[in-house]
């Protein structure tokens, strides 16, 4: 019997979802344009996209499919300011020992120490995170506890009610979190209330919680208020951060620890 063979997308689908990633929408006729082709067989591989789920038709062209444009949303996220996100990281894992219990929020920082986690043994990382909870499902060493919730349009997180809640049960060593932004006052932001308010109650189920946040994210602000950095064990970030803002969030009492990228 032959092996099923899995449909390949062609050189003209590629060019299609390239276009898209950065487009709102594209027509037909720019597509068919562009392509070198009739109009016909642009209508015809967008058809075949859309039935694979790739794209969503619309009544002059196409859309990205809502899980492709939150994946290569994600996807660019985790990329920016990466070697800066991958140091800070491999700085949080050294305060991690065989046996602690963790929590772990849904930024793109805290996923990069997930990944670092899976050789560390007897670990328990408890997480409102889809991302995270897929990167260590498979780590035979580690429990994963994943927080239920409402899962955020648009994100891989859970918040709401029922993750508060659930956090009432735990009571761990560290905790993990990230920041939208950090002002010179030691004020933490976040761009959502919901994951503020996520990230309230994680602080109070730790022993110790540890901020990690790329230089790019100090001095900056976002719509909410969810605490201060002189309450947290720590702010891990990285060489990239001014002396100016360096002296001041030190001179409010807090702990920076600096990690520096690898060349």
């Amino acid at each position: 019997m032959n092996a099923t063979v899995k449909p390949t997308m062609t050189i003209r689908e590629a060019h299609i979802r390239e276009s898209l990633k950065s487009r709102v929408e594209v027509g037909i006729g720019e597509l068919a344009l562009a392509l070198a082709v009739s109009e016909m067989t642009v209508r015809r591989d967008l058809d075949r996209m859309a039935l694979t789920g790739l794209v969503r038709r619309t009544h002059g062209g196409a859309v990205l499919a809502e899980r492709l444009a939150f994946d290569l949303d994600f996807a660019g996220r985790r990329q920016a300011n990466r070697s800066a996100k991958c140091a800070i990281a491999a700085e949080a894992a050294k305060l991690v020992k065989a046996g602690d219990r963790l929590i772990l929020d849904a930024g793109t920082t805290t996923l990069e120490l997930a990944c670092r986690l899976r050789e560390i043994p007897d670990l328990t990382v408890i997480t409102p995170s889809l991302a995270v909870a897929s990167e260590l499902q498979f780590a035979e060493r580690i429990q994963t506890v994943l927080l239920g919730g409402v899962l955020r349009r648009g994100s891989s997180d859970l918040t709401g009610e029922v993750t508060e809640a659930v956090l009432e049960m735990f009571a761990v060593d560290m905790a993990f979190q990230g920041a939208d932004g950090i002002g010179l006052d030691g004020t933490l932001y976040t761009a959502d209330l919901r994951v503020a308010r996520v990230d309230q109650k994680i602080r109070t189920r730790a022993a110790r919680t540890y901020v990690l946040a790329d230089s790019s994210k100090i001095d900056r602000t976002a719509l909410t208020c969810h605490g201060r950095l002189q309450n947290v064990a720590g702010l891990i970030t990285d060489d990239g951060i001014t002396t100016e803002h360096l002296a001041a969030l030190r001179a409010l009492g807090a702990n920076i620890m600096i990690a520096t990228p690898e060349p």
